[in-house]
């Protein structure tokens, strides 16, 4: 029992090393990455949707399109604007959006997110012609 200064010096060092990451970074966040958008996606001007919706839900959109598509053979979708687009993310979103590093990954490397579209679509639709 007379280890009570020996416990408490090893308590403390323990916790400065576990909550060092914590502590040490704190205030430095990464910046927010501004995606490139390519020459394409500048001249066509609009996207299939307003930019803060695609920012925030094109997961949920292409997963909508992909059930539509699988699931009723439906391939056009129209926008609230009235202007149609082919259901196909090799077809019509990397069409404007060619760059998959540079559009793609920036976002999705700094949100930790692994979207699995990749597993079934070539990341360059050029490639297959």
């Amino acid at each position: 029992m007379n280890d009570k200064g020996k416990i408490l010096t090893g308590l403390i060092i323990f916790l400065a090393m576990f909550t060092f990451p914590f502590w040490y970074n704190m205030g430095k966040a990464a910046p927010v990455p501004q995606p490139e958008i390519s020459a394409t996606a500048k001249k066509a001007g609009e996207c299939v949707r307003a930019k803060d919706y695609i920012k925030a839900e094109h997961m949920q959109l292409l997963d909508v399109w992909r059930d539509t598509v699988v699931r009723t053979g439906e391939r056009i979708y129209t926008n609230q604007k009235g202007h149609s687009f082919n259901m196909s993310l090799s077809n019509t979103c990397m069409e404007c959006h060619d760059n998959k590093a540079e559009f793609c990954d920036r976002c999705h490397n700094y949100a930790s997110a692994r979207p699995y579209c990749w597993d079934c679509h070539i990341e360059n639709p050029k490639e297959k012609e």
